[in-house]
């Protein structure tokens, strides 16, 4: 049975669609997803992401625990910053993709994908044995709250002190909404400006209420997960268990500068992770641009210009901004320069694409 979410009673009141994700009932939609799309890139929407996992690395050696644990360099992210970076296996494949904060001197919070949490938490658990660190899984006790879009300034600062023109992309700071303790963090999924609001799991309705009636007269609308996977692509976001496998590794996903080899301490798949930099890669994430109405989608046969197979398509789907078929996809190397014309095996239809720079969508700042 899937677990509901905190803000369960609040999207049933609002008429959400639910769909089960990751072990949880989650919504997908609450009327249109393309307008809940256009109101993120246009004004703002809220999203309930209270499936995601929440770790809480704390002591005196958390970031050398971190350090050890994932390619990233995190004892040297400043207090009040975030980063992106990925957990791998000995071999060097791809465990998941995270966002860690750091909270305080000996203290981070690292956030995984809703499918990986209680993985991740045992990983690092393992990983930091030896280490002077607590790792406490805080994912029952922790809602996240996202507003994303343009507006989402003037919505937040509306019911929250912190000063939002001094918080930086990739920053947090504890403030309150509602009269309740949050995080606030400058992050997001959508390629929009925004934020995100880590609560206690009983706040969060009045947390979600709060934010919903400062938006109300800026344009601020519910929004699901069907509209985030849009946005999320448009942006050339990665999503694990598409673009994101135990089979792939970072180079291949464009990722190798999270890899930080010259950290002082070694980590979990260095080695691997070493040769395969030295050898360079076979295949690489692409993005793709169709014509017509009909969209590539995730595990499509890309085919060269003999009709072969040469890759497969990991994301797709009609971009609501663009107006036409997107997607990402693992081409060879020597097929994976801009402007290369292949072309997806659409159920027996081959249609052309061409290849473009990631990402297909940028906002303007």
């Amino acid at each position: 049975m899937s677990e509901p979410s905190p803000l369960h009673d609040v999207h049933q009141r609002l008429g959400a669609t639910f769909t089960d994700f990751a072990g949880w009932s989650m919504p997908l939609k609450y009327g249109s997803e393309l307008a809940e799309h256009r109101a993120v890139r246009e004004a703002a929407g809220m999203f309930d992401l209270s499936h995601m996992g929440e770790i809480e690395l704390t002591g005196p050696e958390a970031g050398r625990a971190l350090d050890y644990a994932l390619v990233g360099h995190l004892s040297a992210v400043k207090v009040g910053r975030a980063r992106y970076t990925v957990i791998c296996n000995a071999d060097g494949g791809v465990l998941d993709d995270l966002v860690v904060y750091r909270l305080g001197e000996d203290h981070y919070l690292v956030v995984a994908n809703a499918a990986n949490a209680a993985l991740v938490a045992g990983e690092l658990r393992d990983r930091a044995s030896g280490f002077m660190v607590e790792v406490a899984d805080r994912s029952r006790e922790c809602a996240l709250i996202a507003v994303q879009g343009p507006r989402s300034v003037e919505i937040v600062g509306a019911v929250c002190p912190a000063d939002l023109a001094a918080l930086p992309y990739y920053g947090s700071t504890p403030t309150a909404i509602a009269g309740h303790d949050v995080l606030l963090a400058r992050t997001g999924y959508t390629g929009e400006d925004g934020f995100e609001v880590y609560s206690d799991s009983g706040d969060a309705p009045e947390v979600w209420d709060a934010l919903a009636a400062a938006g109300a007269g800026s344009g601020l609308v519910p929004t699901g997960l069907a509209c985030r996977d849009t946005l999320r692509l448009e942006a050339g976001m990665a999503l694990y268990g598409n673009e994101l496998t135990v089979e792939t590794n970072p180079f291949e996903a464009g990722l190798g500068r999270v890899v930080k080899f010259d950290k002082p301490a070694d980590f979990v798949g260095r080695a691997p992770l070493e040769r395969r930099r030295a050898a360079g890669v076979e295949s690489a994430l692409v993005g793709l641009v169709g014509t017509g109405r009909r969209a590539p989608r995730h595990g499509y046969p890309v085919v060269g210009e003999d009709g072969a197979r040469v890759g497969t398509v990991t994301s797709g789907a009609l971009s609501p901004t663009l107006g036409v078929p997107i997607a990402m996809a693992y081409v060879p190397v020597g097929m994976s320069e801009p402007g290369s014309k292949l072309a997806v095996d659409i159920r027996g239809t081959i249609a052309p694409v061409g290849v473009v720079k990631l990402p297909f969508y940028k906002r303007s700042t």
